[in-house]
């Protein structure tokens, strides 16, 4: 409670000064409510649950579930404001069930001037590249850690921005215990240094630093209230070229998510990116330490995350080249991803009559490498520094390798394909805690044909195939089995009629090949006696879209996986039955 009142009197200047400038808006400009304008948008998804025990799928009570949320948002002149209700009643499973209920989730007020901006209530921001703070909400990964407080933006000068928050995090209906304070500062040295104006050469700078207090109440440890990180980034760019790296430093912080060691965390990140007419080729490096931050620290999951790392694997869109996605290890990992894309000019050899266009993209990321603080200390003991390290290293075990090219071909003025080839490395056992190294071989198809005007049939078909590993029946026997669940094929029939209607019907079929009725019967042990099947998942579809708005049904098996953005990830259990999205913005 002493917490709460602290972190309401620090509040309360905030909420005061923007009173004081929304009561003077409206004496000096009459502000006048009938006058704003009101936007918004909502959407309902409901899913309805039947059990499939061959799939997994589970016997809902409640046999329909559903997740929902309307925005609004007043505009006046320089006054803006806004509501979001959300409703889970209850919670669609694959999201966190902490959601449940019905009621207000997000409110806000924010005046904007010349020299500042203030909003009170619920915000999200982002210093940097998030290493050390960003808050955001994402309803697909059922993600929202939003601070209630105050933020203030200073624009003393052209080229300076400086930011202030102070606030606690959303967790669920509630609040979590700790307080979050930070404050940024972003230069453009273009605009501050005389002569500098007018050179191609762009600079940015800026740093940044956020502390969290949290109360000490472990019986055991003697935990830090106040913790803090800071970060320092710089941002340069010239024509086509574009530099952007961030340094991050963070103090002691035992945490659930580190075993409470106090060992300090860092992070690198460095991002370049070269574009000119027909080519682009990106490239980006991390290097991350024990970077874990929370606002409690005893949260998990997904919960009060105050800092955003990410991924440096590429986002695939297409279901199989995307089942086995990357989520962030925050307590320490080391890698590289780079892409290229390069477009070949008409009426050449491998461009054709319309063009041909290629992205190559190769994502490599490692285990760092820890040693023991001494001999009598275990690597990551509890009350300890943990283990040491050095800056940039990286070890042998490797934790993912995504290699993955992209051919786009238009034929002719009614056919177009896209080619897409991946190879997937991915070690299961320490990025999910089951399984081995998984090692995966992808190939996809996909076609669009316009069969007349407004009216296109897509053709997508995707094949995955997974190596075989040894496994070991008892201790004189082993056979070869297909690695995780084993191979995939997919094909996607969708029909359109722009710009209201489609309608798809979609298959994906869980293949498994196993050498021997013995390699069948273990099989058939390793997934707990269930029944050798090969399932099939089936789902057809169909929506209507106009202007903003958009009705979509369809009806199904969803096969048991995990859904990453960003390195953000959720479980998504198996499901079978009817889905509804209603969703319009006005």
């Amino acid at each position: 409670m002493k917490v709460l009142n602290s972190f309401q009197n620090m509040v309360k200047p905030f909420l005061l000064f923007l009173g004081f400038m929304m009561l003077q808006q409206a004496v000096q400009a009459q502000f006048d409510i009938a006058g704003g304008s009101i936007t918004g948008n909502f959407k309902l998804e409901a899913q309805t649950y039947q059990e499939d025990s061959m799939i997994g799928a589970e016997k809902v009570a409640e046999k329909m579930r559903s997740n929902s949320y309307m925005n609004l948002k007043y505009s006046n002149g320089n006054f803006t404001a806004g509501i979001r209700f959300e409703g889970y009643l209850k919670t669609m499973l694959g999201y966190d069930q902490g959601y449940d209920g019905f009621g207000l989730a997000n409110r806000f007020a924010s005046y904007s001037g010349e020299l500042f901006e203030v909003t009170a209530g619920n915000f999200y921001e982002q210093f940097g590249n998030g290493l050390i703070l960003r808050t955001y909400e994402d309803k697909d990964l059922g993600y929202d850690n939003s601070l209630d407080g105050a933020r203030v933006k200073i624009k003393p000068i052209n080229g300076v921005v400086i930011t202030g928050i102070i606030g606690q995090q959303r967790l669920y209906w509630e609040k979590g215990e700790g307080i979050v304070r930070g404050v940024d500062g972003e230069f453009s040295l273009n605009e501050l240094i005389p002569g500098l104006d007018s050179s191609e050469n762009r600079f940015i700078l800026g740093g940044s630093f956020v502390s969290k207090f949290q109360a000490d109440e472990d019986p055991l440890y003697i935990l830090p209230e106040n913790v803090g990180a800071g970060a320092g980034r710089l941002n340069f760019s010239r024509d086509g070229f574009i530099l952007n790296t961030e340094f991050a430093y963070k103090g002691q912080d035992p945490s659930a998510d580190n075993n409470k060691i106090y060992k300090p965390g860092s992070a690198l990140l460095m991002n370049t990116n070269y574009s000119q007419s027909g080519l682009g080729i990106m490239v980006q490096y991390k290097w991350v330490d024990n970077m874990g931050f929370r606002s409690e620290r005893g949260a998990q999951l997904n919960n009060l995350n105050i800092n955003y790392l990410p991924a440096i694997t590429r986002n695939h869109a297409y279901a199989f080249a995307a089942m086995y996605p990357y989520a962030t290890q925050i307590d320490g990992e080391a890698g590289f991803q780079t892409e290229i894309f390069y477009k070949f000019k008409k009426e050449t050899l491998l461009g054709g009559k319309y063009g041909t266009q290629v992205t190559f993209n190769y994502a490599r990321v490692h285990d760092i490498q820890r040693k023991a603080l001494d001999s009598l200390t275990v690597i990551g003991q509890d009350g300890t520094d943990g283990y040491k390290t050095n800056f940039l290293s990286m070890s042998d075990s490797l934790l993912n390798q995504d290699i993955n090219i992209e051919i786009t071909k238009k034929l002719s003025d009614n056919w177009k394909v896209i080619l897409t080839y991946q190879h997937l490395d991915f070690n299961q056992a320490a990025l999910q805690g089951h399984g081995g190294m998984v090692n995966t071989n992808t190939v996809i198809a996909d076609i669009s044909w316009r069969i007349k005007p407004k009216h296109t049939l897509r053709i997508e078909s995707q094949v995955l195939f997974t190596d075989k590993a040894d496994f070991a029946i008892d201790s004189l026997h082993s056979v070869k089995i297909k690695q995780d669940y084993g191979n995939w094929a997919m094909l996607v029939l969708e029909y359109s009629v722009s710009p209201h209607w489609f309608f798809a019907l979609s298959d994906q079929f869980n293949f498994v090949s196993i050498d021997d009725e013995i390699a069948k019967n273990t099989f058939k042990y390793v997934h707990n006696g269930d029944d050798f099947h090969r399932n099939h998942y089936y789902t057809v579809a169909m929506g209507y879209s106009k202007g903003a708005s958009r009705i979509q049904m369809s009806y199904g098996k969803q096969r048991e996986g995990i859904l990453c953005v960003g390195g953000v990830c959720r479980n998504v259990p198996a499901a079978y039955g009817f889905n509804v999205s209603i969703s319009s913005t006005f």
